[in-house]
């Protein structure tokens, strides 16, 4: 499953399901979806997301490099914050232009 975030203050910001599902919890929103922050709520749920953010990841949460003689072709795990990246960018530029922030499942229409 995807998830589509959707602002009028940001374009369509779309993430795997339980990535979305992890940072709406860190948020301390139910993690229902569909739904919605209203303008008022993003600095706190901004706020709360970078708290937990930086409490499971102090480093940034960037990739992780491969170990010297490890497999170049090898896959890199993601961290976290590197995932929420373009959501808090959305949240900051929503709570800059007082604007609310909707989510649903899947794919944003071309």
């Amino acid at each position: 499953m995807l998830v589509t975030f959707r602002s009028k203050a940001w374009g369509n910001v779309t993430l795997f399901g339980d990535v979305a599902l992890t940072l709406l919890k860190m948020m301390g929103h139910s993690g229902t979806v569909p739904s919605a922050l209203l303008a008022r709520d993003i600095p706190s749920a901004l706020a709360r997301l970078k708290q937990a953010l930086a409490a499971i990841e102090p480093d940034g949460g960037g990739a992780e490099e491969p170990l010297p003689g490890e497999d170049d072709d090898a896959p890199v795990a993601v961290g976290l914050g590197v995932r929420a990246y373009p959501l808090i960018e959305m949240l900051s530029a929503a709570a800059a232009q007082d604007c609310d922030v909707m989510w649903q499942a899947g794919e944003p229409p071309l």
